[in-house]
């Protein structure tokens, strides 16, 4: 049975200036998101774009609509999770995470590398 502090975040989410849209729904115990929606899905030439700038060159040609963002979330509490990674496609690096939702249809989603952290405002779509 879902908790009703993990249901929650279950949903659509659009990310910062809505250049993407994350299903997150559970894996298991813990919660995970994959891209959905690309404001801009193709490159110039009309080709899918890909995850190009990821560290393992395995994994470049792994189209980014579909891709894991986050995964790994546990409950830290009321409206919190932790414990979770998320994925930055711009970069190719992976990042320690954490989410707060902090209104029914705001999500704040953290990532950080060591002491640097960076969070984005996710705005529920459905």
């Amino acid at each position: 049975m879902t908790s009703p502090a993990r249901a929650d975040a279950i949903g659509v989410w659009s990310t910062d200036e809505g250049k993407s849209h994350v299903k997150i729904e559970p894996c298991g115990d813990k919660l995970c998101g994959k891209i959905i929606w690309l404001k801009e899905p193709k490159t110039e030439k009309g080709i899918d774009k890909t995850d190009k700038r990821n560290e393992d060159a395995a994994l470049r040609g792994r189209k980014i609509v579909g891709l894991e963002l986050i995964s790994g979330f546990v409950p830290d509490g009321p409206n919190e999770w932790d414990d979770g990674n998320i994925y930055n496609p711009q970069d190719g690096k992976t990042y320690s995470s954490s989410m707060t939702l902090v209104k029914p249809d705001t999500l704040e989603v953290k990532g950080c590398l060591l002491m640097f952290c960076k969070t984005q405002t996710w705005t529920k779509v459905q």
